[in-house]
């Protein structure tokens, strides 16, 4: 009867354990990389005055176009480290009428969120 007694009890504290974050560490999560993931040197070979099809050559296809119109190219890397914190990368490109590129944004990561 006691051994019933320890053993009810020894299963009852660790379902009550399993849900606490101390053990949060040691599971698994995989990194989570999604959008275009951009080197500094390719970012560092375009420049204004390109044209679209020049700067899709060099960076790919963007995640995003403007939609209201196609003059705006979002180029979004987002990365989550198993245990930490996630950053972003986003890259801006304006174009004008004539399709050549006239400004570059580049924020290489969000302020943080929470």
């Amino acid at each position: 009867m006691r051994c019933k007694t320890l053993t009810a009890a020894a299963v009852a504290l660790v379902m009550l354990t399993a849900g606490c974050s101390t053990l949060e560490k040691v599971v698994y999560r995989p990194d989570i990389n999604q959008g275009n993931y951009l080197s500094p040197a390719d970012v560092q070979k375009i420049h204004t005055g390109m044209t679209k099809q020049q700067v899709a050559y060099v960076l790919g296809t963007p995640m995003l176009h403007d939609p209201f119109g196609s003059d705006v190219w979002y180029y979004v890397f987002r990365q989550e480290p198993g245990h930490e914190g996630i950053t972003q990368q986003t890259l801006t490109l304006t174009f004008n009428q004539a399709g050549e590129l006239t400004n570059i944004d580049n924020k290489p990561k969000l302020s943080d969120q929470k």
